[in-house]
């Protein structure tokens, strides 16, 4: 049965469990609960969910478009009608419960204090969760920083993140702030590994920082929609084992052309380490699917090939932690909030076919 209350019916699913109700109302016909997928019951709660849900509705820095303090909301309203059966996985992943938090709320006006806010929350959060899956949904993008800080400093061994974005959000500073969302993975990669799919929003700095790194791996939108990119960083063009010089360094640059399909996926994964936070970024969409977020660029990925990878790094690597931002709803247009919410529900139900804390262990080339 759909996730949504069925109008001739007086409960979704048999007697409903809907807490801090006075006693002996618990049986009127309440409306879902305002919850990612609009659960209740035991499933529903801290103790009985194996996913918690952390909305960030958190914005101060955009530099264009505005509303991503509205996006959190927006897809928790449109998951309560997603179809819970998911039949890629042949299962309901709702089953393992599904728990959401109120919204943070930092503090406005000082970004540094805020964020230095939300570093110290997610760290409780995820002292708290144990062995629970956590997922934040953001607000801007500044707000992974801290998130991934906290999952750093819990990590046994270093962290790579596989970051899903149409920019490489790599400055020292933008618009006068070194807090700018444009600036969310320069403060953490000294701290971690990282993997950026679907750029195509760069900056000369930003180019040239990746260039001086050797632990950001780059795979273009040219790459991810099958064409080989023009030119790019040393780190963009695949090592050989044991960290020999790439085969193309000297060459002139390849021309533009189809490339084997997927192949793009194989190297994203190959540069994973073996555990990874992702970072969802929704401008990694084209914008025919997602115009709703704050700088929308051009050419963008698509919804089977970002599933596609998605399902193997939950299957061959252990993801500690996720998050989604930049989703800046657009008023009277529903399909981007249900796609997010929909991205949202494949990362509980890939993360939920890990049926051991760890899988077998992945080897990577050096370098």
């Amino acid at each position: 049965m759909p996730n949504r209350r069925d109008p001739n019916a007086a409960t979704r699913a048999g007697p409903r469990t809907i807490h801090h109700l006075p006693p002996g109302l618990e049986g009127l016909p309440w409306e879902l609960p305002r919850v990612f997928l609009g659960l209740d019951g035991p499933a529903a709660t801290p103790e009985g969910a194996a996913t918690w849900i952390l909305p960030v509705p958190y914005e101060a820095t955009t530099c264009w478009g505005s509303g991503a303090r509205r996006g959190p909301q927006a897809i928790i309203d449109a998951s309560r009608y997603i179809e819970l059966f998911d039949h890629e996985l042949g299962r309901d992943p709702s089953e393992g419960g599904v728990y959401t938090f109120p919204a943070l709320e930092l503090t406005r006006g000082d970004a540094a204090r805020a964020l230095a806010e939300l570093r110290g929350a997610c760290a409780r959060v995820l002292e708290a969760a144990a062995a629970r899956r956590v997922i934040m949904i953001g607000g801007e993008h500044s707000v992974s920083s801290p998130a991934i800080l906290a999952h750093a400093d819990r990590a046994p061994e270093r962290l790579t993140v596989l970051q899903f974005d149409a920019h490489l959000d790599l400055r020292e500073t933008h618009d006068g702030s070194r807090h700018s969302h444009a600036c969310a993975m320069a403060h953490v990669v000294d701290a971690v590994d990282l993997v950026t799919v679907g750029a195509r929003g760069i900056s000369a700095e930003e180019w040239a920082a990746v260039q001086a790194r050797d632990n950001v791996t780059v795979i273009t939108a040219e790459e991810v929609a099958g064409q080989a990119p023009a030119r790019g960083p040393e780190s963009a063009i695949p090592r050989q084992p044991g960290g020999a010089e790439p085969a193309t360094r000297g060459q002139p640059p390849a021309r533009p052309g189809p490339a084997p399909e997927h192949t793009w996926i194989d190297r994203a994964v190959a540069a994973l380490g073996p555990s990874v936070y992702i970072t969802f970024d929704v401008d990694f969409f084209d914008p025919s699917l997602v115009p709703s977020t704050g700088t929308p660029e051009p050419g963008g990925g698509h919804w089977y090939p970002a599933l596609a990878l998605l399902r193997r790094v939950f299957a061959e690597r252990r993801v500690v932690g996720a998050d989604v931002v930049e989703h800046a709803p657009i008023p009277g247009m529903n399909a981007p909030d249900f796609l997010v919410a929909r991205l949202i529900y494949k990362f509980i139900g890939y993360w939920s076919e890990t049926l051991h804390p760890s899988p077998d262990p992945v080897t990577r080339p050096s370098g």
